[in-house]
């Protein structure tokens, strides 16, 4: 197996936990083979959060296999925010050190059908969901979504497309 790779045939499928006091502070796939490396994603992401730009050549997330969700954000976040986008998709990524990734997936999914992209978003409706309560989402929080301004309509407004006739 190449180096680098994230699993081998010598690496334990079974997590071994790191204790302090008598409490797991972490949970780690074990590695004996020579040469190959077992990266736990989630460890690489407060660093790269530091360098949003090197999460497209992090080997610890080169394998990681997220929900299609997540790219969507990603490219939603990016289009309309540029690297400020990539570093809110990095913060997104960091739910998951505290929140089951399938939680963080159903959020993703969720502000992306509502239409509220943003990780202040999918963070509220991912805690509203693990405290099994409804999502307080307050648009006025985000500043940068555009502002839509809907009018009631008239019939008169429609005379603009009747060619002959005017307003």
């Amino acid at each position: 197996m190449p180096m680098g790779s994230p699993t081998s045939t010598a690496c334990s499928g079974v997590p071994r936990e790191v204790f302090i006091a008598g409490e797991a502070i972490a949970r780690h796939r074990r590695c004996y083979g020579t040469g190959t490396f077992v990266f736990e994603p989630l460890h690489y992401l407060a660093l790269i959060e530091t360098k949003p730009n090197a999460l497209d050549q992090a080997a610890a997330l080169k394998d990681w296999d997220l929900p299609e969700a997540f790219q969507h954000l990603r490219h939603l976040l990016e289009a309309r925010m540029g690297n400020r986008g990539r570093r809110e998709f990095i913060q997104v990524l960091r739910l998951m050190e505290a929140i089951p990734m399938e939680m963080v997936a159903s959020a993703v999914s969720e502000a992306i059908r509502l239409g509220v992209i943003g990780f202040d978003a999918v963070k509220q409706i991912a805690l509203a969901r693990v405290e099994r309560r409804p999502a307080r989402l307050d648009l006025t929080a985000y500043p940068h979504l555009p502002k839509m301004d809907v009018r009631m309509t008239a019939a008169a407004d429609y005379a603009v497309l009747v060619p002959g006739t005017t307003a």
